[in-house]
């Protein structure tokens, strides 16, 4: 049979006598690693586990740190971040109506919202996004190689357009983005209450300053790419990975769109 199969006698009968725990393992790091590629090599312990488990295996996380250390399989450093936020303005500021109160009941009760920026191999490009606080879903975005108002407007018409009819309170820093006259303007077309944290608290807009840290993460360096790799690179991201497939430890190591589907859709007890 060894000569059939072309191996060493002496590696068959290691193989026979092997405990059955080192042969798990070695499935164990085999399936880790695909996790592991499926996230994008964003997951940590808790993640790599809980999605372990949602794939039939009974395991806890002193395990798989434990065989993500021996093999070395290593998730994404954090990488540093630049606020962009010019708080010194002229406009005149909302009142925090949020309070930090951010565990919602619903959907689209309240969108949060940031600016950050994106060196790229063919200048900068500034990135807005409003987060739904229920699902943690990036509900509206755009990129603009300027920082004018008009950014912050076509991430929350891209919102709108998505969750139509709805009217949600949205929050953020004290950007001159947000209090600028124009952004004023399209919340009172589309009757929306308007909400800003304090001046310099970063806290008060945690949720939407969270995900750039995160997204800055995982995402590829963005220096060694062009404006349009970096657009594409953005998509793929949101709506492709973090919106559909990444784990949220908010949420449960649910995915925002599994939460979403879970309101709408909720399990009949019979």
């Amino acid at each position: 049979m060894c000569r059939v199969l072309g191996v060493r006698t002496q590696g068959y009968y290691a193989w026979r006598n092997r405990d059955d725990s080192d042969a798990s393992d070695i499935l164990l790091v085999a399936e880790i690693r695909d996790v592991m590629k499926e996230s994008r090599y964003t997951y940590g312990i808790i993640r790599v586990t809980e999605e372990l488990k949602d794939r039939g295996f009974h395991v806890n996380h002193k395990r798989v740190e434990r065989l993500m250390r021996d093999h070395n399989i290593r998730c994404k450093k954090v990488k540093k971040f630049k606020k962009t936020t010019n708080s010194k303005h002229s406009y005149p500021a909302s009142e925090d109506r949020l309070q930090r109160r951010f565990n919602v009941a619903e959907p689209d009760r309240v969108w949060v919202s940031d600016i950050t920026y994106l060196r790229t191999g063919s200048g900068w490009l500034y990135l807005c996004v409003w987060i739904d606080l229920y699902s943690r879903a990036v509900v509206g975005w755009s990129m603009s190689p300027s920082l004018a108002s008009k950014l912050v407007c076509e991430a929350l018409q891209s919102a709108i357009d998505r969750r139509p009819g709805v009217r949600p309170l949205v929050h953020s820093d004290r950007g001159s983005q947000y209090a600028s006259s124009e952004f004023r303007r399209m919340l009172w077309r589309n009757k929306l209450r308007q909400s800003m944290g304090r001046k310099g608290d970063c806290f008060d807009n945690a949720v939407a300053e969270s995900f750039f840290g995160i997204m800055k993460t995982e995402i590829d360096d963005t220096r060694k790419l062009s404006a349009g790799e970096v657009r594409l690179s953005i998509f793929d991201y949101i709506e492709v990975f973090y919106n559909r497939k990444r784990l949220h430890s908010k949420l449960g190591y649910k995915t925002p769109e599994e939460v979403e589907k879970e309101y709408w859709s909720p399990v009949e007890v019979s």
